[in-house]
Parts: C-alpha cells; sequence; structure tokens
C-alpha cells in the first residue's frame, strides 16, 4: 500500500493515471503532455510499474500504459479500513433526533 501513496504523492503520476483513465496510451503519447524531459517521466513511469498501478505491453519500438484500477480501488479500501471507514452503516434517518 506504501508504494501505492508514494506514487500518488506526484502530481505528474496523478495526472499520467487520470489520462490512462480513458484508454491505454503510449510512453511517447502520455510524455508530451508534460514539459519534463523523456528521462524524467521514464522515472514516473517506472514508479506507477513499481507500484502496481499501470501494466506494460510492446507494440512494435512503443510500449503502451494501461491503467490497473484494481490495485488503486484495493489500496484506498486498505486504507479506510485501517482506520475503521466505511465499516459502519450510514446512520438510519428515522433514528435522528428531531428538534
Amino acid at each position: 500500500m506504501s508504494d501505492v501513496f508514494k506514487a500518488l504523492s506526484d502530481p505528474t503520476r496523478r495526472e499520467v493515471l487520470r489520462m490512462l483513465k480513458s484508454g491505454p496510451k503510449s510512453a511517447g503519447e502520455l510524455a508530451k503532455a508534460f514539459p519534463v524531459s523523456r528521462p524524467t517521466m521514464s522515472a514516473h513511469f517506472n514508479a506507477l510499474r513499481a507500484a502496481g498501478l499501470v501494466s506494460t505491453e510492446k507494440a512494435g519500438k512503443s510500449v503502451i500504459y494501461h491503467l490497473n484500477v484494481s490495485v488503486l480501488e484495493e489500496a484506498l479500501l486498505g486504507f479506510a479500513g485501517a482506520f475503521g471507514l466505511g465499516s459502519r452503516p450510514a446512520p438510519d434517518a428515522s433514528s435522528e433526533r428531531k428538534e
């Protein structure tokens, strides 16, 4: 879980994940959206891959990135569960006090 949150701590990596929400994209396509060097983007991609947030496939000379939503969901649910969030049922409207 800590690798996921470390990866999510960077705004560039969060934006890459947002871009991948609409479907797989090549490394070049993703890199064009950011005013940073290719080695810097490569480091971002490596962090996302290490956290399991993205997977890759080779397509000729291109690397295609895919979003792994299940890893993100699992980390968020685990985090919420660690603090007891979401484990209590929602309050029943009829049991609220009326003043």
